[in-house]
């Protein structure tokens, strides 16, 4: 199936709508990539210790903050970034859900743990796949459930 790829350079709490809805809804998505890296001009050693947190969810969120809750219906995906100057390691880690299939929008937030305000790039790959009819019905129904 085609990969459809998408970047962004975010500030810390934020949020980026990506638009992925059909007129009929038949174009269904599924996350095969997210990842993040710190965007920190003027500060090529990593000064600075960047804890970026990023979430996509399948509605929009009237809060960004810093906890994860797998609980929560409407999360597609995690990624953890930690940045540290030449003497640190950087660490990063990604969790998908890539059993869940969408054709709505998504919403990335970006959160900077550390307490400052360091933006982050963040870049998602997603598999587009082709739903038939009852796919197509399913999908909706679970978007539908997560707005109500």
């Amino acid at each position: 199936m085609p990969i459809k790829t998408f970047r962004g350079l975010m500030t810390h709490g934020t949020q980026d709508t990506i638009v992925l809805h059909t007129n009929d809804g038949s174009t269904g998505y599924r996350i095969n990539k997210f990842q993040l890296i710190d965007y920190q001009p003027g500060d090529p050693a990593g000064a600075n210790d960047p804890e970026l947190l990023a979430k996509i969810y399948k509605t929009s969120q009237t809060t960004v903050d810093g906890t994860v809750d797998f609980s929560d219906q409407r999360l597609l995906g995690v990624a953890y970034y930690r940045g540290g100057n030449l003497s640190t390691e950087s660490s990063a880690s990604v969790i998908i859900f890539d059993s869940e299939i969408f054709n709505q929008d998504i919403y990335v937030t970006m959160n900077d743990g550390s307490g400052g305000s360091i933006q982050g790039n963040y870049y998602i790959e997603l598999e587009q796949i082709k739903l038939d009819l009852n796919e197509n019905t399913v999908a909706t129904l679970k978007d539908i459930r997560n707005v109500a």
